[in-house]
């Protein structure tokens, strides 16, 4: 009789580990863009996507979704994690083979496509890739593709994310390094359409109703993996000062599940199905800064399965109005 093997945990790593082991991350290289090989292998881990994950990730981001504590369209009602709920666990592959507590990076670019969604006590197969490096304005980036699967193969999300490795992002945030190529403004005409579904009636110009939020230091805590005993920029302010912030900022991850909140809100169950969103960190956000989410769509195209809607999208600081993250999504909404 065969044994089975254990129930993996909900995580890239299991914290239990702590009553044994003295240094959790014992052999893992430092995180320096000298020790990068290209392409590296980040590994291969399986995750289960339980109702504390789905729990902890409604509380990081305020959003309690039905279909993710209740009930969803998908497998016969079943309940579903939310669009971006795999998200960071992509991100962070890296930390299998660097010690992410010596990480002091700067996420410049991530970018992510939706093709299913994780049903509640799946097991997924995360697996990344260090793919591309390369040094600009002094720092070194360095790209990662990675993907979530289904037990039965399906693909649940793709993954392409840029970072700089190391770095001192008091200096660096703000000063243009990642400026979109296709320049997003975040300005909307005052008299235009405001909706709050992306329906059969959609046209270009109109205007996503806009989703508000504050990340407080305990959802940018448990987000950035201090349950894992991980410490950084984004969960402990002795790290961010070090790296020359006053405070913890928001993982650039973490807005982008706002975004990805902000979008299946306005599409429906599509964007889980059918999404694309692509964006750029431009200004670091403190933890307890309140922002505004929305976005204006660029062009709607009949397809074979309804509408491609494309928009532009963005993160404005409440305080000022600045502009902090900007990008593009795009989803396919049925035509009646």
């Amino acid at each position: 009789m065969t044994q089975s093997s254990p129930r993996p945990w909900r995580d890239l790593t299991d914290p239990r580990r702590a009553a044994t082991a003295d240094d959790l991350e014992a052999g893992l290289k430092e995180p320096e863009f000298e020790n990068l090989e290209i392409p590296e292998d980040l590994g291969t881990v399986r995750v289960v996507v339980d109702d504390h994950k789905i729990k902890r990730y409604a509380f990081t981001h305020d959003d309690h979704h039905p279909w993710a504590l209740a009930g969803s369209p998908y497998f016969g009602g079943k309940r579903v994690g939310q669009a971006a709920l795999l998200g960071n666990d992509l991100v962070q592959l890296f930390t299998l083979v660097y010690a992410g507590s010596k990480v002091v990076g700067y996420h410049t670019e991530e970018q992510m496509w939706f093709d299913s969604p994780a049903a509640l006590d799946e097991v997924v197969t995360l697996h990344g890739t260090y793919t591309e490096a390369y040094e600009r304005r002094g720092e070194g980036y360095v790209v990662m593709e990675a993907t979530a699967t289904g037990e039965d193969g399906r693909s649940i999300v793709r993954h392409r994310g840029v970072e700089i490795l190391k770095t001192n992002p008091g200096a660096i945030g703000g000063r243009g390094s990642a400026k979109p190529g296709r320049r997003v403004t975040g300005e909307v005409p005052p008299d235009a359409r405001i909706v709050d579904t992306l329906g059969p009636d959609i046209r270009a110009g109109d205007v996503l109703a806009p989703l508000h939020k504050t990340v407080t230091a305990e959802q940018a805590a448990v987000f950035s993996r201090i349950g894992e005993y991980v410490r950084n920029i984004h969960n402990d302010i002795d790290v961010a000062r070090a790296g020359g912030l006053r405070m913890p900022i928001v993982q650039g991850q973490q807005q982008f599940g706002v975004l990805a909140q902000l979008l299946t809100l306005r599409s429906g169950p599509t964007f889980l199905t059918s999404g694309w969103l692509r964006l750029k960190f431009l200004v670091p956000l403190d933890v307890f800064e309140p922002f505004t989410s929305t976005g204006v769509v660029t062009a709607v195209t009949p397809v074979d399965d309804g509408l491609r809607v494309d928009l532009e999208v963005w993160v404005r600081r409440d305080t000022d109005n600045r502009l902090m993250t900007a990008g593009w999504a795009a989803v396919t909404v049925p035509a009646s």
